[in-house]
């Protein structure tokens, strides 16, 4: 179904919109934020997806990374989707904050409750990107995607495991290694369940390994992250692109923790990264 205006707000010469639509893979009204540059009134732009974490919505980053000025200068549309479906109506969805509601961890789910509605990889890859480029004007072919912690996650996965959809991919304190992990298993064995192969294709690292992007991997980390050993694992990651021979650059800063603090900081570097590769 198309996307209908929830509102619309004049930033940085361009124009930023909250959208909903019924979806059919999650069977639920979903909300995405998207912000269109000032050249978006004049010509087809290439696009930019950000996923967020986990508790977070469409409103977390065009709220809080501020990005839209460089965005608006690189002539990028920049889309935020909601981070998992709301309201599905199945018990114990929003119990926990990692895991459910604000929790869909951008895959299908194939475990019943879960798979009727929790089904955000297909979102995220086909649905949404379809709507986008029915509703604004996208340049075909330039579409990259980023993400932050489970978005990072959900960034990765999504480009390793459909490479031909995207064309630069980055991310931001991201949960590289999810098999090894607790977030993972907790996500991973309920939305998946019990057979590990199922996990290894939503694992970022294990398919790194596997295949390399096409182009070159951007990832920044913050060395005060509170989740960086017991969570994270970029170690993982880098592994990974040794065995591949991916063309990885993952930076490591002191003191930054994994708040948009973190990403406020070096939002641009990753701006400039997909406009490099889309532009």
């Amino acid at each position: 179904m198309a996307l209908e205006k929830r509102s619309e707000s004049a930033c940085f010469g361009g124009r930023l919109g909250v959208y909903s639509h019924q979806s059919r893979e999650t069977g639920t009204e979903m909300a995405v934020s998207v912000f269109l540059p000032p050249a978006a009134a004049s010509g087809a732009c290439p696009l930019l997806y950000y996923l967020a974490g986990l508790t977070c919505t469409q409103d977390t980053f065009v709220q809080k990374a501020g990005a839209q000025r460089v965005a608006a200068e690189l002539g990028l549309i920049l889309v935020a989707p909601d981070t998992s479906p709301r309201g599905a109506g199945i018990p114990g969805e929003d119990a926990d904050w990692d895991f459910g509601t604000g929790a869909g961890f951008y895959l299908d789910a194939t475990q019943a409750p879960w798979s009727k509605n929790y089904r955000m990889g297909s979102y995220v890859n086909e649905e949404l990107p379809a709507l986008i480029a029915e509703a604004f004007p996208v340049k075909a072919g330039a579409a990259g995607i980023m993400g932050h912690s489970m978005g990072g996650h959900g960034a990765l996965v999504s480009a390793l495991r459909h490479p031909g959809k995207w064309q630069s991919v980055s991310a931001l304190a991201p949960i590289c290694h999810p098999v090894d992990v607790p977030w993972g298993h907790k996500a991973f064995g309920n939305y998946l369940g019990p057979d590990r192969a199922a996990w290894d294709e939503y694992d970022a690292s294990v398919l790194m390994a596997r295949r390399a992007f096409p182009g070159p991997v951007l990832v920044d980390q913050g060395l005060a992250d509170q989740f960086l050993a017991v969570q994270l694992r970029p170690e993982a990651l880098e592994a990974a692109a040794e065995k591949s021979g991916q063309a990885l650059t993952l930076r490591r800063h002191d003191g930054y923790d994994h708040s948009y603090w973190f990403i406020q900081t070096v939002i641009e570097d990753h701006l400039r990264h997909h406009a490099d590769a889309l532009t």
